[in-house]
């Protein structure tokens, strides 16, 4: 026989343990999304936020219906492979990857978790998908890829310093998904009879060494293409170019915001936003590779002007008016 209070207690902690045992439940029912940044929260914090945004509009709450995974390498592309891993081994849904580098990590670390890709340059020639509309495999996402981005670059270099002959190009030779990036930027340079220098960067040693080798070889402007370590480093590059008189522009706008001169680039942070739409598809069913790579929609020319009177420079009206920000 069990007595009145033996039963009162089974009873009572029967009521109690029924909502822990469904908040448990529910808790493992939200899907994990994880995020691979090959830079630090606080260098990528807008383009972070910008996904966080583009889950929120889609009716996703942190902690409520989704869980976000971040592994960040803080500039150190060498740590991508074992921070993909980590996120494989939680089990993930998803794996949003912030760049060519950490898609090329989350690709080798797993042949079954849908990956998301933020910004890639050209996902076809680095082997991450098969064709653009329909990548066939289980990763899908943003290209930055635009015929008009490096071309513009070159450009704006020659409108700036118009007697413009040589261009040092800071690029990351292990990086995938370069090779269109390279050919427009030599196809734009040959149109204006620019001679390009190429100076790869492998870590962050490699920069101050670069800048003394465009100085030693009479460049008269820097061009620095998307990676990691050169992210990761624009602080440097900005104080760099300012020290060795050259103008430079690059594809981040921390860069002007951080001393550089100029920028211009698919809007990432929108492009990070887009990559919410993805996740989202995936989670209610859609098989990445049926869904297309988009390409970006909008740009964006920021300009320092004060570094610009650093340099003795005057930056001509028509390229100012067609800034989306300036810095004075």
């Amino acid at each position: 026989m069990m007595d009145r209070r033996a039963f009162i207690t089974i009873v009572g902690g029967s009521i109690l343990a029924a909502p822990l045992a469904a908040a448990a439940q529910s808790a493992e029912n939200v899907p994990r999304i994880g995020v691979l940044v090959g830079g630090s929260a606080s260098s990528d914090s807008a383009r972070i936020e910008a996904f966080r945004h583009g889950l929120r509009d889609l009716g996703y709450v942190e902690g409520k219906n989704i869980v976000l995974e971040f592994r960040y390498a803080d500039g150190n592309p060498d740590r991508l492979m074992e921070l993909a891993a980590s996120l494989v081994r939680l089990k993930v849904a998803v794996i949003v990857a912030a760049g060519p580098t950490a898609t090329r990590s989350a690709k080798e670390a797993t042949t079954t978790i849908p990956v998301v890709m933020a910004q890639v340059n050209d996902p076809i020639d680095a082997g991450f998908v098969t064709s653009l509309a329909r990548p066939g495999v289980t990763i899908t996402g943003l290209s930055t890829m635009s015929p008009e981005i490096s071309g513009k670059q070159v450009e704006l270099l020659r409108q700036v310093v118009p007697r413009l002959s040589r261009v040092a190009v800071l690029r990351p030779s292990a990086q995938p998904g370069d090779t269109q990036v390279l050919r427009e930027t030599k196809l734009a340079a040959e149109s204006i009879r620019v001679q390009l220098q190429y100076l790869d960067i492998v870590s962050p040693g490699d920069i101050e060494t670069s800048f003394r080798a465009a100085r030693k070889e009479r460049a008269d402007a820097v061009l620095t293409l998307s990676s990691p370590v050169l992210f990761a480093q624009r602080k440097q590059i900005a104080d760099l170019a300012l020290k060795s008189r050259l103008p430079t522009i690059s594809s981040w706008p921390e860069f002007v915001e951080d001393g550089g001169l100029m920028t211009y680039s698919p809007n990432l942070k929108d492009l990070f936003q887009r990559a919410a739409t993805y996740v989202d598809k995936i989670l209610k069913g859609a098989k990445p590779g049926d869904l297309p790579v988009e390409q970006p929609t909008k740009f964006e020319l920021l300009i320092n002007l004060r570094t610009a009177k650093a340099l003795g420079l005057t930056i001509p009206p028509s390229v100012l008016g067609r800034a989306d920000q300036v810095i004075d």
